[in-house]
């Protein structure tokens, strides 16, 4: 476990540095002597796990500490040991053990007395200092300052739901291929296997307990994929028709693509600027008996892909900062800065101008993000419907939740990630 905690602590560093956290894991995870899947699995809870909370771990270390630590990886090793100490089961002596012996692996020997005062200080002062901690907002949180200030601003009546949801585990969410069976046929096959599930509505079904996705039944079948509820959403909101011709616009890694073509028979185009992501999508494809063509090309540049045949149906899944999915990559919200937001509006409008000289007269776009963000969502289609009379917003097909309250917003909660869509018909 010494081993584990180290390479925690550079993961976590390395993160805290600007990388991002899947890219960090898969380096370490990749390494020889590899690790075993007990080993992965606990060293993924531990970085993810200081990333969820490292508001309150950071609150924390300042009532902790007598004077600012100057040493970087130390810092990181406290808080991958407060992470453990207040949010986990091992077992507290095991803990500050490690984290002393971790001292000296590292070569930092001259440590250990620190790390030793400050992790028993907190067990003998646990309650007293959490509650300290969540005082204030970062601390309870555990977002940065600006990220809290704009979901109260924009959710006067949620964000204190929203900002909490965000430090939960994700479910794990399958989508059923209804090419293959019927979400009543593969509960059944759930429970034969032993696990328990439950339907979510349309062709969701959430996993009572994760596992990975070799343990998944049918997966390697191609019975199902994993995708988040509020994902599903947007092959229902585009709703093409058999015979229709589709574009998906930004379609890696195929989710949505698949979802497409399990519920109609389309012509499809699946375009993404990112071969290698590109590429999974034509995996995810193969697993599920699909076909469609394949482009990589820009969004922004039709003239360098698109034939001039126009499209009745246009999914832009444009992308975007990401904030309605930070429970699922906790890196997320210590990676963005407020004026990435911008960044990332200004990149969806000239996104949304290009693709809007593809679609057909009388055909639908579909735009659609992983944000909660007011100003990649709903202000981007106010403002694309103030600049263009030749689109009009359409009310979305199905049920969608909580969209209909939200005007579109999917709030995360406890079955879905935070999704926004729009559905826009060229007139």
């Amino acid at each position: 476990m010494v081993e584990i905690q180290r390479l925690a602590v550079e993961v976590v560093g390395n993160v805290l540095a600007g990388r991002s956290l899947d890219t960090e894991l898969r380096a370490v995870q990749s390494r020889e002597p590899p690790l075993s899947a007990q080993d992965r699995g606990a060293l993924q809870d531990i970085c993810y796990g200081t990333l969820r909370f490292l508001g309150e771990i950071d609150a924390l270390l300042s009532a902790l500490l007598e004077r600012p630590l100057k040493d970087e990886w130390l810092r990181q090793l406290l808080r991958v040991a407060l992470y453990q100490l207040a949010h986990t089961r091992a077992a507290p002596y095991a803990i500050v053990d490690h984290a002393v012996r971790t001292c000296v692996t590292a070569g930092m020997p001259g440590a250990k007395g620190l790390v030793n005062a400050v992790l028993r200080n907190f067990l003998r002062k646990r309650e007293t200092l959490l509650t300290v901690a969540h005082t204030t907002d970062v601390g309870r949180y555990s977002h940065p300052q600006w990220w809290i200030d704009k979901m109260r601003a924009q959710y006067p009546a949620h964000y204190d739901a929203i900002l909490a949801g965000a430090n939960e585990h994700p479910p794990l969410t399958l989508r059923v291929n209804a090419r293959m069976t019927t979400v009543e046929a593969y509960l059944a096959r759930v429970e034969a296997a032993g696990m328990s599930a439950r339907a979510l509505g349309g062709s969701a079904v959430r996993l009572e307990r994760p596992v990975p996705v070799e343990r998944i039944p049918g997966f390697s079948e191609g019975l199902v994929s994993v995708q988040d509820a509020a994902a599903q959403h947007a092959a229902a909101a585009l709703d093409a028709p058999s015979g229709s011709r589709v574009l998906d616009a930004c379609a890696a890694p195929g989710g949505k693509t698949a979802h497409i073509l399990e519920r109609a028979d389309v012509e499809l185009l699946a375009l993404d600027n990112d071969a290698a992501r590109l590429a999974r999508v034509r995996d995810n494809l193969g697993r599920l008996r699909l076909d469609a063509r394949l482009v990589c090309g820009d969004a922004l540049d039709p003239g360098a892909w698109w034939d001039g045949a126009p499209f009745s149906h246009v999914l832009a899944d444009v992308p975007c900062s990401a904030s309605g999915v930070v429970r699922r990559h906790p890196d997320i919200k210590w990676l963005r800065r407020p004026e990435d937001i911008a960044a990332f509006a200004a990149r969806q409008r000239d996104i949304l101008e290009a693709l809007w000289q593809v679609i057909a007269t009388g055909g639908k776009l579909l735009y659609a993000t992983c944000s909660v963000f007011h100003e990649e969502n709903q202000a981007q289609i106010e403002s694309f419907l103030e600049r263009r009379p030749d689109a009009q917003r359409v009310t979305l097909p199905g049920p969608h939740t909580n969209a209909q309250q939200l005007a579109g917003q999917i709030v995360p909660d406890e079955n879905h990630d935070g999704f926004f869509y729009a559905l826009l018909q060229k007139v």
